[in-house]
């Protein structure tokens, strides 16, 4: 976005609930929701963390020594994730295409890259045209997720410069890191995603402390789940969620502004599409008191060091294949 175009543009958080353990179904929901966004001509449209094909939280219900129940689960899990890129990508892709607009949804990500059977809580981003322009992996599960989730790397910490702004996020309790935050601040993030399985205080807070800390928009998504979307067959639901109530995480999905104000939401215990309507100024103005990346820091005091290399399980070196024209020393050695 120029320095001159300050249009007011519309923005989504879909505070939504998935098909439990269906990533198929889950897709088509947020296709179908996607789409319905696009027609109110948004620009960027955002999902809760894990969203796809939902979120484990049988992790903080069920002990860790009920080894037989956790290996079926996550075997269930790692079979509906998401590989990237797969048909469940193109779907969302083709979605975004013809919504014409950014598209942050939260995923399990299966590591289809080496082992193929460990996953990643990962946010994917899409372009309007249908195109993925990158991932982020989550650093740091917190404490029950790591039942199911590796740690990300460095390697996927970006902030995507678009039309509207340079996007970028982290995923629920990352947003707690405070070198974390400053990295995106530092590469100039205007609207900050905090998508999240977390919600109320301090949650709430939160999101308002990063928008003004970072003078960003803050986009926080959360999940609306309820016990009753969890099918009847599952043993652990019988077993370890009978004095859950009505809702297992309510939601409060928001949007926040520069200035650390609520400018929809937040949202709970229901389905919605949050709207709001952004002013590219404000991503400009409220820096000239506070820039905490630029006139407001101190590089002779302090200084971060991000490392940005990916970290693989896995390196395959090729051998090294002739030239054209040259003969190996097996071939020189033939008779002719």
């Amino acid at each position: 976005m120029s320095l001159s175009d300050d249009t007011p543009f519309t923005i989504a958080a879909v505070q939504a609930t998935p098909v439990f353990l269906n990533r198929e179904a889950t897709v088509e929901k947020a296709c179908t929701v996607i789409e319905a966004a696009g027609r109110s001509g948004v620009r960027l449209i955002v999902f809760s963390e894990s969203f796809i094909p939902t979120y484990p939280d049988w992790v903080w219900a069920i002990p860790p020594g009920e080894t037989g129940m956790l290996n079926e689960l996550y075997a269930e899990l790692l079979d509906q994730a998401v590989i990237i890129p797969s048909p469940a990508t193109d779907a969302l892709c083709n979605a975004a295409r013809r919504a014409g607009a950014y598209v942050v949804i939260g995923v399990s990500e299966r590591n289809s890259e080496a082992s193929n059977a460990s996953l990643y809580n990962t946010l994917l981003y899409i372009d309007p045209q249908g195109q993925l322009l990158g991932k982020h992996r989550k650093l740091v599960p917190t404490g029950g997720e790591r039942l199911v989730w590796a740690q990300g790397d460095g390697s996927t910490l970006a902030v995507y410069e678009t039309p509207v702004g340079r996007i970028s996020g982290l995923i629920c309790w990352e947003n707690y890191m405070p070198l974390a935050r400053y990295t995106l601040y530092a590469w100039g993030v205007q609207i900050y995603i905090a998508a999240t399985w977390d919600r109320g205080e301090p949650w709430l807070s939160t999101l308002r402390h990063i928008a003004r800390e970072g003078r960003v928009f803050v986009v926080g998504c959360g999940m609306a789940l309820r016990k009753q979307d969890i099918p009847d067959h599952y043993a652990f639901k019988q077993r370890f969620y009978g004095d859950v109530g009505e809702w297992i995480n309510v939601g409060d999905s928001a949007i926040v502004d520069p200035d650390g104000q609520f400018i929809a939401g937040p949202v709970r215990m229901r389905e919605e599409i949050l709207y709001a309507e952004i002013d590219p100024r404000q991503m400009r103005g409220p820096k000239w008191m506070f820039d905490v990346a630029g006139h407001y820091a101190r590089p002779d005091i302090f200084s971060l060091t991000v490392h940005t290399a990916a970290h693989p399980v896995i390196t395959i070196h090729e051998p090294a294949q002739a030239a054209i024209g040259e003969s190996s020393a097996l071939d020189a050695d033939q008779p002719t």
